[in-house]
């Protein structure tokens, strides 16, 4: 979208990501693309991240880049040595920051006021849902919810109260997990218990925590002016028809990170290895499987290893980041059996993280074994790259569901952790029905790339975020 449409001078907008990377990502794209507006632009995370922003990311350069773009922090509660990384670390995150976080938001909000800088809207990341829709209340201005997650998801979670009083759930023990949900509207036939969001797992009473807190933080975004999801129509029209009739505006606005005036930076929590793309521009066409499971998750040694047997077995190259934080428990046992070394050194190449939008445009990858996490869902869609999807939590589950059974993109290969299973799909993908899937990813792209064209449903919709922002604002200066 042009930067010559006009001043959007006076509009100050307070941006507050959930603390975690994913979030943090895709709001950082969103920053950048109303800055470019001439927005000003607060962007507010927890203390912890700015420290790891201002380490491994350029936010300086984008300072520059930016001139109205601000950076502003304020204390997540949780003590400094808290890892903030692993399969719990999403709940004390979120009981840590509706602790302590209110007050805080709403100092800043009313500081701004003071220093004649006025914030006029908050884009408040809907994880922390009730948080921003009760200071917006308070403070008395616009507020719009981003849902950091998948369109699917948020409106699963959503939706979890009607499944609950038609008896489609709860989900009643692992004897439960394949039956088919049938009245979910736009999904309806399409999950099977398995592939809700994880939270509905260990529900076998009640609509209860971290369900219940969850579900609740969806339902406040009916009290914000509207909700930015970070899709398309072409990818979620169904979903996106359904939530239209909820909430008062919807913008569609995704894939953020392909709009054309963003700036190809990194919002990374770690060092980015660039070696990575040396090697891979070395690799053979499409020969490379990608492997990475995200920020967050944590895996067991054991299935560590049965990962590492399953991409050695298939013989296929491979580049696979491994997190200094990633494997978890007592087990520190670093030894590594003499044919694993030996057929990672001939086809594989380890690092601890890597620029993952970089590395997925790279000519050399055939196919992405992932978290499913939406971050890297949409990358990979976005890429035109073909998915084997390992879900660990949150919206996981139900990504990996229409990776493979909506948008026939990859293969699902959730509650599986088995070197033959993970030797089978990487050949299955790589191999047997590489031009399927590969078909299938390239059309997709197009799709993506089309939508944040001039005149594609996202670049639109983008365009009506802005109007409603500057509408929105104009009331309360």
């Amino acid at each position: 979208m042009a930067e010559e449409e006009g001043e959007a001078g006076g509009h100050h907008v307070l941006l507050l990501p959930g603390p975690m990377q994913g979030n943090v990502n895709s709001m950082m794209k969103l920053a950048q693309l109303l800055a470019l507006h001439h927005f000003h632009i607060t962007f507010l995370t927890t203390d912890f991240i700015h420290r790891r922003l201002y380490r491994f990311a350029d936010i300086h350069s984008l300072s520059q880049t930016y001139p109205n773009l601000e950076f502003k922090t304020i204390s997540d509660g949780l003590p400094d040595d808290h890892p903030r990384s692993g399969n719990n670390a999403l709940a004390d995150l979120y009981s840590s920051m509706n602790s302590f976080a209110k007050p805080l938001l709403r100092d800043i909000i009313l500081s701004q006021t003071a220093a004649k800088s006025k914030i006029t809207c908050l884009i408040g990341d809907g994880f922390l849902g009730g948080l921003t829709a009760d200071v917006a209340d308070e403070v008395g201005i616009p507020l719009i919810h981003f849902r950091a997650i998948s369109a699917s998801c948020f409106w699963a979670l959503f939706c979890a109260p009607n499944l609950f009083e038609s008896n489609e759930l709860p989900i009643r023990g692992e004897e439960d997990m394949d039956r088919i949900i049938s009245n979910l509207p736009g999904m309806e036939n399409i999950l099977r218990c398995r592939d809700l969001p994880s939270f509905y797992r260990g529900t076998e009473t009640n609509l209860v925590d971290p369900l219940k807190s969850t579900v609740f933080d969806c339902h406040q975004t009916l009290r914000a002016r509207g909700v930015i999801l970070n899709t398309f129509e072409d990818l979620d029209g169904p979903l996106l028809s359904q939530m239209r009739l909820k909430f008062l505006r919807v913008f569609a606005v995704g894939p953020l990170h392909a709009h054309a005036k963003t700036t190809p930076s990194t919002s990374s929590f770690w060092e980015e290895d660039r070696s990575c793309l040396t090697w891979l521009d070395s690799q053979p066409l499409k020969s490379v499987l990608y492997v990475s499971f995200g920020s967050i998750a944590t895996v067991t040694r054991e299935r560590l290893m049965e990962f590492w047997y399953g991409l050695v077995n298939s013989k296929k190259r491979f580049l696979w980041v491994i997190r200094p934080d990633m494997v978890a428990g007592e087990d520190n046992d670093e030894r590594v059996a003499a044919e694993l070394e030996e057929g990672t050194k001939e086809r594989g190449f380890i690092v601890g993280w890597a620029p993952q939008e970089e590395v997925l445009a790279h000519k050399a990858i055939g196919g992405f074994l992932t978290h499913s996490g939406w971050n890297s869902t949409l990358e990979s869609l976005v890429a035109g790259v073909p998915m084997i999807c390992w879900p660990c939590f949150a919206d996981q589950q139900i990504n990996s569901r229409f990776v493979s059974e909506v948008w026939k993109v990859g293969l699902d290969m959730k509650d599986l952790c088995d070197r033959d299973v993970v030797e089978k799909m990487v050949n299955d993908l790589m191999v047997h029905r590489r031009e399927e899937f590969l078909k299938s990813a390239q059309a997709m792209a197009t799709l993506a790339h089309k939508s944040v064209s001039p005149g594609g449903s996202s670049y639109s919709s983008l365009h009506d975020l802005v109007e409603f922002i500057k509408s929105a604002s104009r009331k309360i200066n």
